[in-house]
């Protein structure tokens, strides 16, 4: 969308097409002058073109006919017909027909020039929402949300109560937790799922482009801007759009957005024209906002407007028993997508998996599980396939004791019991109370774990 449009011209009057040719070269389009209909066939059966210019009578293939095998194959191209014989019939067929607009000659530029401008428009909104529309809704469905984790649950119910509202959302987590797929989820679970979901991530765009990205301008508004361009409000409207990494936005934006959400409204940068907004608005940070409202680098009146439901989600170290789960999930994926056969995971790779710390979250497992399937040679995935860090610490022989067995003999039970104790306090010290990451390095599940703290009487 940041191309400029490819414009097809159809005149088979020389001075004609090439007049309108640079007239539209100098507005910023990139245009295919050509004399004929069949000429025209032949580019549109190899490239993309944004908008078609032709004249309605033409020797051979007609304009009207280019115009149906436009509209028969889909294309998005918008069609304005140019005649010399203006008509009621002719303009009511060609509109019939799906042309977009039609002019009369002798061409006024300046009406040629609003036409082209609104159709540009017009394609940039429907290529737009045929991509998003083609995104697999099933990819986002609750059951791909992985989890039965007791940190996960409270997720799952808080998404299904705020399913039907258009309530805006701001999704918490550390980074690779999953924030883009609750929104999504959100979005294609609920009311608006037949609408635009419109993704931004506000760290990664300069902040001098970031609020032309969002709201749009006109053309002239600044150096480069050769077209009006609708922003990603605009092509959200009446669905959700998911501002990632809401706390990197500059302070000038961050007003203008309370404005938008406030007003639901907006003015393209540039323009005076308010444009009226149907949006549901979720965000998502992993940062501190309170934090940065109190260092003065967030607006709190914005946080406040955008904090109405919070969803907390947690990091995978606090879901180890959702490990397995997520582990087997990305294997099936991944050898789909690589059209290889199902593999597994020895339990000494998954207690590797259960081990390790996950600072990037899901996200990093499932690019782990990828680089496992890539380069595992047979069909079943060890420790040796894992990357150093995880797999890389080979299970150890159980400690050898240096206790003697007294001669007098010893209570064997109440010294197990002793040892036993002891080494789950070291557990739970060194995984910092998380009963899961302690049960995984003694090598037990969490639920014995649980019931040998319980006969202890440890807390």
């Amino acid at each position: 969308m940041n191309q400029p449009a490819h414009i097809l011209l159809v005149d088979d009057e020389p001075g004609s097409r090439n007049g309108l040719s640079l007239l539209l070269q100098r507005e910023g389009y990139r245009v295919a002058a050509l004399d004929s209909g069949e000429a025209a066939l032949e580019l549109l059966n190899k490239e993309q073109v944004d908008v078609m210019i032709t004249d309605l009578f033409l020797p051979g293939v007609s304009g009207i006919e280019l115009l149906k095998w436009v509209k028969e194959r889909s294309l998005p191209c918008s069609v304005i017909l140019i005649t010399g014989h203006a008509s009621a019939e002719t303009a009511v067929e060609a509109m019939k027909e799906g042309a977009f607009d039609y002019i009369t000659k002798p061409i006024n530029f300046e009406k040629l020039k609003v036409l082209v401008a609104k159709a540009v428009e017009k394609g940039q909104l429907v290529a737009e929402n045929l991509y998003l529309r083609a995104q697999l809704r099933g990819k986002y469905k609750f059951d791909n949300i992985i989890g039965n984790s007791p940190a996960i649950q409270p997720v799952f119910t808080r998404i299904e109560k705020i399913l039907h509202t258009d309530s805006t959302i701001l999704v918490l987590g550390e980074s690779g937790t999953g924030k883009e797929l609750v929104a999504r989820a959100i979005h294609f679970n609920g009311n608006r799922k037949d609408k635009p979901f419109v993704a931004i991530n506000c760290g990664a765009i300069p902040a001098e482009l970031l609020e032309s990205e969002l709201f749009g301008h006109v053309r002239g508004s600044f150096t480069g801007a050769v077209a009006d361009k609708i922003g990603k409000f605009e092509l959200a409207n009446q669905g959700t759009i998911f501002l990632d990494e809401i706390g990197t936005m500059p302070m000038h934006l961050q007003m203008k957005l309370l404005r938008v959400l406030q007003e639901s409204e907006l003015e393209r940068v540039g323009g005076t024209k308010r444009v009226k907004l149907n949006v549901r608005v979720i965000s998502a940070t992993n940062a501190d906002l309170e934090q940065l409202v109190d260092q003065g680098r967030f607006r709190e009146d914005l946080f406040y407007r955008l904090n109405v439901i919070p969803i907390q989600l947690p990091p995978l170290r606090d879901r180890i028993e959702d490990i397995p789960l997520l582990a087997k999930f990305f294997l099936r994926k991944v050898c789909e997508t690589m059209k290889r056969p199902i593999m597994s995971l020895t339990p000494r790779a998954l207690r590797a998996l259960e081990a390790y710390q996950w600072p990037g979250n899901v996200r990093e497992m499932e690019n782990v599980i990828e680089r496992a399937v890539a380069l595992a040679d047979g069909e079943v995935i060890d420790c040796a396939d894992l990357p150093e860090k995880i797999g890389g610490h080979q299970e150890q022989e159980p400690p050898v004791s240096s206790i003697n067995l007294p001669e007098n003999g010893l209570d064997l039970p109440a010294t197990l019991a002793v040892f036993e104790q002891t080494l789950i306090t070291q557990a739970l010290d060194r995984s910092a109370g998380v009963k899961a990451r302690a049960a995984t390095l003694l090598g037990i599940n969490r639920t014995t774990l649980v019931e040998k703290m319980k006969r202890y009487d440890m807390k």
